[in-house]
């Protein structure tokens, strides 16, 4: 007899509703077992600096401690030395108990020591923190982002994105957008070609995604689009899963100008009528130049109906921490711009 002779038809209903509700109580354990860990980090930490800001006990107490707790719970890790003392460092960062308990606790330890260490200003890793819980970032996408300075790149490029988009989804529309994008996974010089650009990029495509933020699918390069009769092709198509619409991206090489603008409209046009879906959100543009100047930018994008950005982006190679540190932000390099402008 067969296993699923007899079975009715509506089981694999009831099944996969069962699948769904075993995964959701299995990162509800998960989250609790992480929320409870972080807690006692917390309250260890906070007794440590109470006592020695108190009684005045001095670094060898943490050493002695260490030892009596990994003697008393051999099977628990997490007393060393150096964990009690990013468990002080903790309890000094975050002094109020109820944020520890409903934000930090969704990020692991892990994530949290990589703030302790690489974001000193309290703003910039609240910032930090509460982008890694929106996006679920893993601790390595955390220190990748950290380090390329997403939270001076997030929202920067030129778009008209408040006029033609309803105010959340220009919000979150905004989010996605970066100035510049770096692309270091490259190893291309400065006459890099538009098809060798975008070949390095479907080449390295799981890297462009990162740069580019979570919820972007991939669609196709060069996507045809057939409109009167005639081919166009479109550098990048991509789908955004939150946004509910389409991405198309379109790659130059030089200078940002006015009718890239006008182009992009003409593509987004096409793209509502042609693909999406009429659930679907209005298709987004963004022009990826290797420069462009701001005022040039806006006036570009003024009177456009459709929703496009503007941004720049980097080919460049890892550097140093101690050469990256010293090298103008994009701030700087735009007010030095400006002074010689004038």
């Amino acid at each position: 007899m067969s296993l699923y002779e007899g079975i009715p038809e509506e089981y694999p209903v009831f099944l996969a509703g069962l699948k769904v509700r075993i995964r959701e109580a299995q990162t509800r354990a998960v989250l609790s077992a992480n929320r409870e860990l972080i807690l006692l980090y917390w309250h260890i930490g906070k007794e440590i600096v109470q006592r020695q800001e108190r009684e005045g006990w001095g670094a060898k107490v943490i050493d002695r401690l260490s030892a009596d707790l990994k003697r008393e719970f051999p099977d628990m890790k997490g007393f060393s030395s150096r964990n009690l003392k990013y468990m002080r460092s903790f309890a000094r960062a975050y002094p109020d108990e109820e944020f520890v308990q409903e934000v930090l606790a969704q990020i692991t330890w892990y994530h949290t020591v990589t703030l302790l260490d690489k974001v000193k200003d309290p703003v910039q890793r609240e910032w930090y923190i509460r982008r890694t819980i929106a996006n679920g970032w893993s601790r390595n996408v955390l220190v990748h982002q950290i380090e390329r300075g997403l939270i001076r790149r997030e929202g920067r490029a030129v778009t008209n994105f408040s006029e033609t988009l309803p105010a959340e989804q220009s919000d979150l529309a905004l989010q996605t957008m970066k100035d510049p994008y770096i692309f270091d996974f490259l190893r291309m010089g400065e006459t890099v070609r538009e098809r060798e650009l975008e070949r390095g990029l479907i080449d390295h495509l799981r890297e462009f995604l990162l740069e580019l933020g979570v919820g972007f699918a991939f669609v196709g390069s060069q996507y045809r689009l057939a409109v009167g009769g005639q081919d166009f092709y479109l550098d990048l198509l991509f789908y955004h899963l939150r946004l509910r619409s389409y991405v198309v991206i379109d790659l130059k090489v030089g200078e940002f100008i006015p009718e890239y603008a006008g182009k992009m409209n003409f593509y987004l046009s096409a793209v509502d009528d042609l693909l999406a879906h009429s659930s679907d959100n209005p298709s987004i543009g963004i022009v990826l130049c290797k420069a462009k100047n701001r005022v040039i930018a806006e006036y570009a994008l003024r009177d456009m109906a459709r929703p496009i950005g503007v941004a720049g982006y980097v080919l460049t190679s890892s550097l140093p921490e101690e050469l990256a540190g010293r090298l103008p932000t994009v701030d700087e390099l735009e007010e030095e711009l400006e002074r010689g402008e004038g």
